[in-house]
């Protein structure tokens, strides 16, 4: 074994999960470097969802390994949790708080305390661009705003790995390049490993390092953005390669509650 060999930011080894007779993931094998942005795609039901959930401890493999910052989910999910961030499908920042309550209660989540406590959140609401509106409810920002918020929050205790599902879905194009700033920001600042799923190929391409396609639970291809393109055409764009690998065809603003009932209505839909 090489000295000094950089421990994987994530990695799975045939990782399967169950619900009865449906097979949700099917002994998926992948890596992810540190420093890395990886994009996991696939259509509705591939498994993209099932994949964060096992990778974030909240929920059980029925067989295989998945370590994250070194850390076996299964076994060490406390250290796993003290190590990573986690921003959902669904709407996590409480509408009824200001940016600042959502943010101190994030940061005694996290154990942060005294100065270093305040000190995080204001940092964090400098990278959200909230300065000026953190004493505003939350109910009352842009989805944009809502999502910068959540990110700010999930990096609080500065994690070694983060997982966004879906990050930029209900955005208005401006809001989503705006998140992808700040994403593309945390990956240059802190060397945090990165892993998002996604539906949106222009999101995939301009994000991502490498990325994996899911399809019917089974882990299809991985590869640069690049070298999946060259490897379906030579004229061949990242919708191609979706469309090559997983049979499938991509379908592709607005307030607190638009942002909630859109991301409640994907998250029906997995």
């Amino acid at each position: 074994m090489a000295h000094d060999e950089p421990i994987a930011a994530i990695a799975t080894a045939v990782l399967s999960k169950r619900f009865n007779h449906l097979v949700a993931l099917d002994r998926v094998t992948l890596t992810v470097a540190q420093g890395t942005i990886f994009g996991l795609l696939g259509p509705n039901g591939a498994g993209k969802s099932t994949a964060i959930k096992i990778l974030t401890t909240l929920l059980d493999a029925s067989d295989g390994l998945a370590r994250v910052a070194g850390f076996d989910v299964a076994k060490d999910p406390v250290e796993v949790r003290r190590r990573i961030g986690y921003v959902p499908q669904l709407l996590s920042a409480d509408g009824a708080l200001t940016a600042i309550e959502n943010l101190n209660l994030s940061a005694r989540l996290y154990g942060l305390r005294g100065k270093t406590r305040a000190a995080r959140v204001r940092d964090a609401l400098a990278f959200a661009g909230l300065e000026d509106l953190g004493d505003r409810l939350v109910r009352t920002y842009s989805g944009g705003m809502i999502r910068r918020l959540e990110i700010a929050q999930a990096t609080l205790h500065v994690p070694e790995v983060l997982f966004l599902d879906e990050p930029t879905i209900g955005l208005d194009p401006v809001a989503r390049r705006t998140v992808w700033d700040k994403l593309l920001e945390l990956r240059q600042r802190n060397g945090m490993a990165i892993l998002i799923t996604t539906h949106d190929m222009e999101e995939a391409e301009v994000l991502c390092d490498e990325l994996g396609i899911l399809h019917q639970g089974r882990l299809v291809v991985t590869g640069k953005p690049e070298e999946l393109k060259a490897g379906v055409g030579p004229a061949a764009t990242l919708e191609d390669v979706f469309a090559h690998y997983s049979g499938a065809v991509l379908e592709s603003g607005g307030n607190y509650r638009e942002i909630r009932e859109s991301r409640s209505a994907m998250r029906r839909l997995g």
